[in-house]
């Protein structure tokens, strides 16, 4: 019985871990990288064609976008997930394989005319409708016999609908061991999806760490907060430009916004009219309208029972063709404009971004987690200019990030969902984190609640009969000029240095005026001296 761990070890990305137990071999996720690659990844040890089993946590596509890759390469097993799960995948990863595609024909296009030899998509429409033909809905909380000596159960991760944690057991020569994979651990009291459930036994957990090393801050009232922004943006005649992963957050702010426009909070701009760009985010947006039953919350559910739709209001517009899309930006009237990929890395949202980022009066709101390396992360620090489809962009918009929400649990989070388990499991692997952050929270299981807890490379492989590691190979970084590492690393370094500063002053709220004064004007200061 082994343990393989592939993708997400000590990178938020590509989650990607094999089981070899009872005879069968098993993926528990099947993940896309996405942002800055800081690792090689190993790829697991047998041909996709050997593969018997997926168990899938949630749909997002870094859990799930390598599946039309394995089809390709010769999966026929079956695909284990919740029935919203399956409903998202369904048009998640036909819209990954038509991104492929797309930009394989455009690399041609350029590549021909200098001569490059022809660039092959990753996979294709046909591989993603192949692949969903192998999916299997199940329901929560129902242990399911998949063949001799496997059993699983999907638990709620409230992280998305339809996320899960997953109970695996795994019976092999007269011994038994239960592993739990967490999948992406949700916030809690997040709109329309329910809080994670915990689970209080395994022998080995297999943990994510996003926000292993933070917490969100006080919880803020979203639907003030949003609102806030929205009035000041559009008494200066601006847009709210909101990029927006299409599946799960975009639907939290139609839920927000319905909510602004039923209380009335933006005065003077009555019926302004909200934007949907992203033909994924609307067919998103009617699988959630149509998985009400089994996974809304009770606020979710108490508002389709007086027969409101939590997802709709007076003045949401969809766009759907590239047309009504670039329409969008033609209008001066102030709007709201969601649209994806939420870390500005691809899609509809760039053109957005280019339209609205030179214009003082408009706010690009940043509401998802941004992962190093990309555009999204960059703004968010503050760059001060970019460069979109070959031109130079000034970022003269306001950029603001909604604080607190998040579909990840935070540090806290993460700590109560492990402490849940009643008795210490015999391991706790430490994965989905970026590569300080795994360590350092891995470190803290251990040294705080006394659990033995490491965070794997990939690569790295246990026995989990005998609670051994079979192999530990040197991690293999992504290779870069010795100037560019160093550099990226100190700049990392100052990143890190101004979350901690965010933190202290939020631990400082409640102060004395005196000293919040003197704090305030210290930071002043710094910022004086630094800001070129």
């Amino acid at each position: 019985m082994k343990l393989f761990f592939s993708g997400a070890a000590h990178e938020v990305t590509g989650s990607k871990h094999y089981l070899e137990a009872a005879g069968k071999h098993i993926l528990i996720d099947c993940g896309m990288e996405q942002g800055k690659d800081i690792f090689v990844n190993q790829d697991i040890p047998i041909p996709a064609s050997e593969v018997d089993y997926v168990f899938l946590t949630h749909a997002h596509i870094d859990h799930s976008g390598l599946l039309p890759l394995l089809y390709a390469q010769g999966f026929q097993g079956s695909i284990y997930a919740t029935d919203a799960t399956c409903s998202l995948c369904d048009i998640m990863l036909r819209d990954s394989a038509h991104i492929q595609e797309f930009e394989a024909e455009w690399r041609n296009r350029k590549g021909k005319r200098a001569g490059r030899a022809p660039v092959v998509p990753l996979y294709t429409s046909n591989d993603a409708a192949g692949v969903l033909e192998h999916f299997i809905p199940c329901a929560y909380n129902t242990v399911i016999d998949i063949c001799d000596g496997i059993r699983i159960r999907f638990i709620d991760a409230g992280h998305l609908l339809g996320s899960a944690s997953i109970e695996i057991w795994a019976e092999e020569e007269g011994e038994t061991r239960k592993l739990v994979f967490s999948g992406d651990i949700g916030n809690t009291d997040q709109p329309i999806i329910r809080d994670p459930e915990y689970i209080r036994e395994a022998d080995y957990v297999i943990m994510e760490s996003t926000y292993g090393d933070r917490n969100h801050g006080e919880r803020p009232d979203y639907v003030v907060s949003l609102a806030d922004v929205i009035q000041r943006t559009f008494d200066r005649g601006g847009n709210v430009v909101i990029p927006s992963f299409a599946v799960g957050r975009t639907q939290e702010m139609l839920y927000f916004i319905r909510e602004i426009k039923e209380q009335g909070l933006v005065k003077g701009h009555e019926g302004f009219e909200v934007y949907v760009d992203s033909p994924l985010a609307i067919e998103a947006t009617n699988i959630f309208n149509n998985k009400t039953e089994d996974y809304y919350d009770e606020e979710a559910d108490a508002l389709i029972r007086q027969g409101i739709n939590p997802l709709q209001f007076p003045g949401l517009k969809t766009a759907t063709t590239s047309d009504e899309s670039i329409a969008i930006n033609v209008s001066a009237t102030p709007k709201v404009i969601i649209s994806a990929s939420g870390m500005c890395d691809a899609g509809r949202i760039r053109h957005h971004l280019k339209h609205n980022l030179w214009r003082k009066e408009c706010t690009v709101l940043f509401v998802g987690y941004q992962s190093v390396g990309t555009l999204g992360r960059l703004l968010v620090d503050g760059i001060d200019e970019v460069k979109l489809f070959g031109e130079t962009i000034n970022v003269q918009a306001e950029i603001c990030v909604l604080a607190g929400i998040s579909g990840h649990a935070d540090h806290d989070g993460l700590v109560r969902w492990i402490s849940a388990f009643e008795k210490k499991p015999r391991r706790v692997f430490i994965v989905h984190g970026e590569d300080e952050v795994a360590g350092l929270f891995a470190e803290e299981l251990r040294e705080k609640l006394e659990l033995d807890a490491t965070a794997p490379y990939s690569g790295y492989s246990y026995d989990l009969i005998a609670n051994t590691c079979l192999s530990a190979p040197e991690p293999s970084r992504i290779s870069e000029k010795p100037q560019a590492r160093k550099a990226a690393a100190v700049f990392d370094r100052l990143l890190a240095a101004g979350r901690r500063l965010l933190q202290v002053i939020r631990n400082n709220e409640g102060g004395t005026n005196k000293d919040l004064t003197k704090f305030a004007n210290e930071i002043n200061s710094l910022c004086d001296k630094w800001d070129r």
